[in-house]
């Protein structure tokens, strides 16, 4: 109960402390990297601030992993090797954004206090000798970090370099199922629900006769099977994460300057948060995005990042971490860039909206687990090739950064994304998932399902934003996408099939308005409310691997006429069937629908198509709510994107994707192309070399 106080409490000082912010406004883009002099051999500090200069960096971020410095002993306090450290940067122009550093707690801290690391699901125990082993909601962890906290922005609030505050690093509840966080999810659901009698009639617990009498009978979280359950403990815990990065910064607000912002670096992949509850008290959203290099560095991870984050605040963003050379925690993934990866990279980041641009990191480390997550400089500490290419980077944004930064960017496609059908759909999976780059096979909804409609949608050169379930902003857009909407209320499947009776284009995925907000299935026939939008009705469904669509009705090749994993047995009332399985028992069932509902149409996928026939499928989505524009004439691997500047003027992103030079006519209003500081003409045959980009500014 304590606990439960003092968060709440804080987060009410959160409010108090920080109305919301206006966007920030750049005048140039940033460009730095993470810099830890502190892991360095030898003292090198005046070496690296002058290299720095030399290379053009803006921007470096602190201090984020380094609270045994800042407090070696309980209660004693050092700050002089951070302040010289500050003091070398201001000096060289280099401004910097501050991390509190509570996400590796000091081993004093867990020696003297052991129960504040996690204990995990079924008895398993965190350990110290890793970072993010706490308990985030433990009272005496939270008394520590506070206190830390507090010490530094006394310290540092007033230090001319900094410009900005990271609250934590990439925080999630890290799979906390402490006793303690039991107890607060009790609290938190006697708030919610009322009463246990509530919560038997909307999680079933008649079924196994699981029904509780008082709250006195909750059960803990291991061994649970209950949906319900935890659908809530999974959005519980994302709450928690939010609560504790807003406590965080309402800390941060009580000493920062009106001219300094907050932020937290987010990772893209993550969904044990919930991002929006996140950033309220956040001035601007931060992401770090790691990706594939060489042959495959495809930009899908960091147009995906780019755009989830920019639609959370509606706004630009920043990016904090991002592939320098290397990234592994070992060395069986070392896969250096190409030349001008680089450099493209970072005007990928900037076309989908990013105003900072920040290598994890300066050096790379001589020790411990991130030995080979390399960083601009390498192990020897000397100019490199990456040195070189960072370089030229940020020279070229000194001359014409201006015209980039603050890009406005206007897209009228959105992707609905559920954290609830995410967790839905990992409580009662319906395939296999597949493995991600970080090796891991959850998140099936996100990584595979949303991520095909992104992939698909940035290869054909289609901008997109995200819309989120709590103020989905349908209105704003003429094609809205809805992955797999496992879990949704009533509320919002009305609102979806009012946007396609006002005209609204809708391309729906199968599962769509099966359970309601408590992952109970609704009890009419499946589609529940969506039933007049989609115009069909069905009462059965089944696995199966692979089939093709008989007759192969989008035109692609034999090996992409395919269909996976899942078919609901449609019965079309007012919808049209636009494809059919080619199987003797599934035929007779449409795999794809299309029905116009008022002045709008929804087509519904009722299976799991492949990438080419749901590039065909978008392509004629497009097609019918008039967006197709000439950028629809290039694919991958030539990707534009494109924005309007701070003079309003219209800014063009060009990208080759591949180790091939490659021609296209530009179709848009002639410009000057900023690289080279030549004019263009519509219509002009424009070269792009391998792993390059052109970028014009309309006149």
């Amino acid at each position: 109960m304590k606990k439960t106080f003092f968060l709440m409490t804080m987060i009410c000082l959160a409010a108090i402390f920080n109305s919301q912010a206006q966007p920030l406004k750049f005048t140039n883009p940033l460009y730095g990297v993470a810099y830890y002099h502190e892991y360095m051999p030898t003292d090198r500090l005046a070496e690296d601030v002058r290299m720095m200069k030399d290379a053009g960096i803006s921007v470096v971020r602190l201090g984020e992993s380094t609270w045994s410095l800042f407090e070696p002993q309980e209660g004693e306090f050092e700050f002089d090797w951070m302040d010289r450290i500050l003091d070398a940067l201001h000096k060289a122009g280099i401004k910097v954004i501050l991390g509190t550093p509570t996400y590796s707690m000091p081993a004093w801290l867990w020696h003297k206090h052991p129960e504040v690391l996690v204990k995990y699901e079924r008895g398993q125990q965190a350990y110290y000798g890793i970072r993010q082993n706490m308990d985030i909601t433990n009272p005496t962890f939270l008394f520590y970090a506070e206190r830390i906290i507090r010490k530094m922005m006394a310290q540092y609030a007033k230090h001319p370099a900094i410009i900005g505050y990271q609250v934590d690093n990439e925080t999630t509840s890290y799979g906390v199922n402490n006793y303690d966080f039991q107890i607060s999810f009790v609290d938190y659901l006697k708030k919610k629900f009322g009463t246990t009698e509530a919560l038997n009639q909307l999680w079933g617990l008649n079924y196994w006769g699981m029904t509780m009498n008082d709250w006195d009978e909750f059960p803990p979280r291991d061994g649970i099977t209950n949906t319900g359950y935890k659908l809530e403990w999974e959005r519980f815990k994302r709450k928690t994460v939010a609560d504790y990065l807003s406590w965080q910064a309402s800390i941060v607000n009580e000493y920062k300057r009106k001219d300094q912002f907050i932020t937290h670096c987010f990772m893209p992949s993550v969904q044990d948060i919930d991002q929006l509850a996140s950033s309220r008290f956040m001035d601007i959203m931060s992401v770090n995005i790691y990706h594939g290099s060489q042959d495959k560095l495809t930009g899908d991870e960091i147009a995906f990042a780019g755009d989830f984050f920019r639609s959370v605040k509606r706004t630009n963003y920043l990016v904090t971490e991002t592939n320098a050379q290397t990234i592994g925690w070992d060395s069986r993934s070392q896969y250096p860039p190409y030349d001008g990866q680089l450099r493209m990279n970072v005007y990928a980041h900037l076309g989908s909206g990013a105003n900072m641009v920040e290598y994890w990191h300066w050096h790379s480390i001589h020790y411990g687990q991130e030995t080979y997550w390399k960083g601009v400089l390498s192990h020897d500490l000397q100019p490199n090739r990456a040195y070189i290419e960072v370089s030229k980077t940020a020279h070229e944004l000194q001359k014409f950064g201006k015209k980039l930064v603050n890009l406005k960017i206007k897209n009228k496609v959105a992707i609905l994304f559920s954290h609830d059908s995410n967790a839905g759909l990992n409580i009662m999976p319906f395939k296999n998932a597949k493995a991600d780059m970080w090796g891991s096979a959850s998140n099936v909804y996100r990584n595979e399902l949303v991520g095909q409609f992104h992939r698909v949608l940035y290869r054909n050169n289609i901008g997109v934003d995200f819309v989120f379930p709590d103020d989905p902003h349908l209105s704003d857009y003429s094609l809205v996408i809805i992955p797999s909407l496992y879990i949704a209320s009533d509320k919002l499947l009305q609102q979806i099939s009012e946007y396609v009776k006002n005209g609204g284009q809708v391309v729906m995925q199968f599962k769509s308005g099966f359970c309601d907000e408590n992952s109970m299935v609704r009890p009419v026939m499946a589609p529940g409310p969506l039933r007049a939008a989609c115009g069909f009705y069905y009462q059965e469904f089944t696995n199966f691997g692979e089939l093709s669509l008989k007759d192969n009705p989008f035109g692609v090749a034999d090996a992409e006429n395919k269909v996976y994993d899942w078919a609901e047995y449609l019965i079309p009332e007012t919808a049209k069937p636009v494809a059919f399985y080619d199987h003797p028992q599934f035929r007779k069932y449409p795999a794809i629908t299309i029905n116009t509902y008022g002045k709008g149409t929804l087509l519904y996928e009722a299976t799991s198509v492949s990438d080419a026939i749901q590039e065909k499928i978008l392509l004629q989505a497009l097609d019918r709510a008039g967006l197709t524009t000439p950028d629809q004439q290039l694919h991958w691997p030539l990707i534009t994107k494109s924005g309007t500047n701070d003079s309003g003027k219209k800014i063009h992103y060009y990208y080759n994707y591949s180790s091939q030079e490659a021609t296209f006519d530009y179709p848009h209003k002639a410009g000057m192309e900023l690289t080279t500081n030549k004019s263009v003409e519509t219509g002009q045959k424009l070269d792009i070399k391998p792993w390059d980009v052109l970028i014009i500014e309309e006149k």
